[in-house]
């Protein structure tokens, strides 16, 4: 029995963009794509009439941006993985989108394998951020606030629990903390989903945006 398609909206003013998207998700096994929107109106059109798995925003877009698109499908349309396409002279719009609970990025020169790895990671029900630019993104965009609004989340934390949310906003995968710190991915696994609970995060993104506002990148117990 095979599984059903991951089905995906995507968004972008670009039709040559758009185009290619189109060729990849129908060429490739496992995804549908449900439709196009040229805007940010008709995008939220499209994700609530058709709910697909995954919804790919551009940040800029006409009528209505990809932020202000992805918080009222977020609103509308909860079960629905909002993926933004995005690209370095944009930076200045992640800090919110996670905010928003978006479920991750996608540099828009990414590669056909890490647009589809991105998809299937957010309609998993993981965060996707490329580890290459997770540690500048969220460098430049949560430096340490000198008031430090968040220094109890250092407190909840075990050391060997600070050791992994270092790594995790340093944009190492799960396969390179185990290496680093000598331990299996399964229990790299179970770190996470406990500072997850403790922390009241859906994921590894938020768990890094939020390790870098508290200062865990700077302080030692």
């Amino acid at each position: 029995m095979t599984e059903p398609s991951i089905r995906v909206v995507v968004a972008d003013d670009d039709p040559s963009f758009r185009g290619v998207y189109r060729k990849l998700f129908e060429r490739t096994p496992g995804f549908r794509l449900e439709g196009e929107a040229g805007d940010g109106d008709e995008a939220v059109r499209l994700v609530r009439a058709y709910q697909p798995h995954v919804a790919l925003l551009d940040v800029q877009m006409p009528r209505r941006t990809g932020l202000d698109a992805a918080r009222e499908i977020l609103q509308d349309v909860p079960d629905v993985r909002v993926v933004m396409l995005t690209t370095f002279d944009l930076d200045d719009y992640v800090h919110e989108a996670l905010s928003l609970g978006v479920s991750g990025f996608l540099l828009k020169n990414a590669s056909p394998q890490e647009v589809l790895a991105g998809v299937r990671t957010a309609h998993a029900g993981h965060a996707h951020l490329a580890p290459e630019v997770t540690a500048r993104l969220l460098r430049q965009l949560a430096p340490p606030r000198p008031e430090r609004p968040h220094t109890f989340v250092g407190r909840l934390l075990t050391p060997r629990e600070l050791e992994v949310v270092r790594l995790v906003a340093r944009g190492c995968s799960n396969q390179e903390i185990a290496d680093q710190l000598v331990l299996s991915t399964e229990t790299v696994r179970t770190y996470l989903r406990r500072m997850f609970v403790k922390l009241g995060v859906k994921d590894r993104t938020h768990l890094a945006v939020l390790a870098h506002e508290a200062g865990l990148l700077h302080e030692t117990r």
